[in-house]
């Protein structure tokens, strides 16, 4: 090597030399945000989002900050493994394999393994159906009932349980509320023990005052003890038409088809045969609430009618359209 080729002492490195400098959190999520968009995912960036908080044991205000402040990723991996969440092995190869999951469509709920329902924060897998924003909603129209009325321990019936997000709820949020929780599918029962007990550790009483009966919710001996009594009958059933295959792949191939579809052409036959057993159980007076298809509206308050409830009407969801039945019995 002549004197002219040879490096003098304190020249900087080649770039191929260099170490490759980190991309920024907004560069991420952009990057992340895109591939979920060209997958067919509506809330991209939002998904986006969640996953590297959960992939870095922190929150999606956590994220929104480092990329606000414009920090590195590595800055922002590095102070999450410092933080209160403590070392969590290679966070950006978790992202990284969270993504591609979320890019296969697996639901979101599914990769972290939670969902959040009003304000409990529920187990959810392969097996149980993810608990949705609508039914919220009927959630808040029985609790909005039981105070209107002054119910001190209020028995209250959930009707195909699930995860158990509807009977949870009612019972953490309804002071000496008795829930009687029933769910026929043994792998959704097992999700509904997990959150059961999950929440009975914020919630003591509710070892005390929830109870899950692993039946058919159908069957006229199902809760049979209860007939007459129940201040309230709550259900989210599988309603879906059989002629109405849901178009995201989330619903189509990863909730169970025991949780979404009615058993017959129109989806009322699972339906229609809740109606009946809500009838038997809930006491004069009380109050049955039934999630349906947006095509169901009138045929359930019929049903209703024709089946010993009276003021029989159908509520909307958030986008106004028809959601859920509301009767008295």
């Amino acid at each position: 090597m002549n004197e002219q080729t040879r490096p003098t002492e304190g020249t900087s490195a080649s770039p191929a030399e260099s170490t490759a400098v980190a991309p920024r959190v907004a560069t991420l999520l952009d990057a992340a945000a895109a591939r979920l968009t060209k997958a067919g995912v509506d809330t991209a960036r939002h998904d986006a989002k969640l996953l590297l908080a959960e992939a870095t044991g922190s929150t999606p205000s956590d994220v929104d900050k480092a990329a606000l402040m414009g920090d590195t990723v590595d800055q922002f991996a590095s102070a999450a493994e410092d933080g209160e969440h403590g070392n969590r092995p290679a966070p950006l190869a978790e992202f990284e394999s969270m993504l591609a999951r979320r890019e296969a469509r697996e639901p979101l709920q599914h990769i972290v393994g939670h969902a959040p329902f009003r304000y409990l924060e529920l187990e959810v897998g392969p097996g149980v159906f993810v608990p949705r924003p609508e039914t919220e909603l009927a959630v808040q129209e029985a609790i909005d009932w039981i105070t209107a009325h002054g119910l001190y321990s209020p028995r209250v019936v959930d009707l195909c349980a699930g995860s158990g997000a509807i009977g949870l709820a009612i019972a953490t949020e309804v002071p000496g509320a008795q829930v009687w929780a029933v769910e026929l599918d043994t792998q959704a029962a097992q999700w509904t023990r997990r959150n059961m007990h999950k929440v009975g550790e914020c919630f003591p009483d509710l070892v005390a005052n929830y109870h899950l009966e692993v039946a058919d919710a159908t069957c006229p001996v199902t809760l049979a003890t209860l007939d007459g009594t129940a201040d309230v009958v709550i259900s989210n059933p599988p309603y879906i038409p059989l002629t109405n295959v849901p178009q995201q792949p989330e619903v189509r191939d990863f909730d169970p088809n025991t949780a979404l579809y009615g058993g017959s052409a129109d989806g009322m036959m699972i339906p229609e045969r809740i109606i009946v057993r809500a009838a038997a159980l809930v006491r004069t007076g009380g109050l049955f609430i039934m999630e349906h298809d947006i095509t169901q509206g009138d045929r359930t308050v019929a049903f209703a009618r024709a089946n010993g409830f009276t003021e029989a009407r159908t509520h909307t969801d958030l986008t106004g359209r028809p959601r859920y039945l509301v009767a008295t019995r």
